[in-house]
């Protein structure tokens, strides 16, 4: 008898102790101290919930992430569970490196509430799930309504043209600019809304897989951009900013226009006052139409993980309609679950921006070609560098467009032989 308590005492020691070493390995690229901590209340919940099991979070800062993560990928240093950007879902998703989802969804109990819009954007990749979104990032206007008044702006812009005669109002302001540029990581979206709102379209390719990122209405969108920077509409310095410093030019006044999606809001409506700012639709173009850029991200899971069924456990918890809701307050996309319209939150006069431009149908939500594995070092490499060139004015606008297209043509071309 003895030896049986010995031996049971043993082995629940045992199991004990290899609860206590199941820890997995969760990645943050689209980093800030806010989402940071959010996650870390989500995971010590998942972790109350799971004994002995315990979560790694690794942050690495957004202006590096792309590249620090593909070295973790490089060397064998593979997660469990990663924040997904759309951008490279591709990428990893068609190396074979993310699980499909599907039989997970298919089990879940909130599958049915999602909307089907995150459904769709999930399955991008070969019309499978290797990422479930938590949410939605859409660009819209933010403006500063007290340098509007000062610099004698009434209303803010309805078209590309308004928004150009705004800036130069604000502009003549001492210390003041019209815009608060991308010109650094992340900029992209800038540019990709106002060039297919110059051009009156989002179509990126023809049917022959060529791209159309060098047709006139494109190129002329680029310069406008360009344009813009080097008539002194925008900071000087803004040619390298990023997220943070064009949302901290934004409510340090800085400059009176960001486009921005609602993360935004988290920091700007800290240090602003609600009467101060608004949000509105982007402007349009000379076709009569704007398009803004959608974008999503969500949680993967890598298929070397050792813990599955674990790993499931934990993107259930971040992504439950409880989890998500909390996510997307504090974190600023809009949410996927259904249920989240009901939520008081989101019915605020905070969020009408985004919610008239879904409501107009002159606002184009544009998704960038992310299906391509050559995407995410285009958005995150080659367009910095190019975009910045072409600020700096080392390259001309139309050679900006040509060097664009020629990636671009040669990914899609590459995709379209595999289909």
């Amino acid at each position: 008898m003895k030896r049986l308590i010995t031996a049971t005492l043993l082995a629940t020691m045992m199991a004990g102790t290899a609860m206590a070493d199941t820890t997995l390995k969760l990645v943050e690229v689209i980093t800030s101290p806010e989402r940071t901590e959010t996650l870390k209340s989500l995971v010590g919940k998942f972790e109350a919930a799971n004994p002995g099991t315990k979560v790694d979070i690794i942050s690495l800062p957004w202006n590096e992430a792309f590249q620090k993560f593909a070295t973790m990928v490089s060397a064998g240093d593979t997660p469990d569970v990663m924040e997904m950007p759309d951008t490279w879902l591709s990428l990893y998703a068609n190396n074979g490196m993310l699980e499909s989802l599907e039989p997970y969804l298919e089990k879940w109990e909130y599958t049915k509430g999602l909307t089907p819009r995150a459904l769709e954007l999930g399955r991008d990749v070969k019309n499978t799930a290797y990422m479930l979104p938590y949410g939605f990032y859409l660009r819209a206007l933010f403006y500063n309504k007290n340098l509007f008044k000062e610099a004698g702006v009434s209303e803010p812009p309805k078209t590309m043209d308004e928004f150009v005669a705004a800036s130069e109002k604000v502009s003549k302001l001492p210390g003041k600019s019209g815009y608060c540029l991308r010109g650094g990581p992340g900029g992209l979206n800038g540019w990709v809304m106002f060039g297919a709102t110059m051009a009156g379209s989002n179509k990126f390719f023809n049917d022959d897989g060529t791209s159309t990122m060098n047709s006139e209405g494109w190129t002329k969108g680029l310069e406008w951009v360009v344009d813009l920077y080097k008539k002194g509409l925008a900071p000087k310095d803004s040619v390298n900013w990023g997220f943070n410093e064009t949302v901290a030019g934004f409510y340090s006044g800085t400059c009176a226009m960001l486009d921005q999606d609602p993360d935004a809001l988290i920091a700007v409506a800290q240090r602003m006052k609600p009467e101060d700012f608004g949000v509105t639709k982007m402007p349009v173009g000379p076709s009569g139409k704007g398009f803004t850029t959608i974008g999503f991200a969500g949680w993967s899971m890598f298929t070397t993980s050792q813990n599955k069924d674990l790993s499931w456990k934990l993107i259930e918890t971040l992504e439950s309609p409880e989890g998500n809701i909390e996510w997307n307050k504090r974190t600023g996309a809009l949410p996927v679950h259904t249920s989240a319209e009901k939520d008081p939150f989101y019915a605020s006069e905070q969020f009408k921006g985004w919610f008239d431009e879904l409501a107009d149908k002159n606002i184009v939500p544009t998704v960038m070609p992310t299906y391509l594995e050559e995407f995410a070092f285009f958005k995150d490499s080659l367009a910095i560098k190019t975009t910045q060139q072409a600020l700096l004015g080392d390259i001309t606008p139309k050679e900006l467009a040509d060097q664009w297209a020629e990636y671009l043509t040669a990914a899609q071309q590459k995709y379209l032989a595999k289909k």
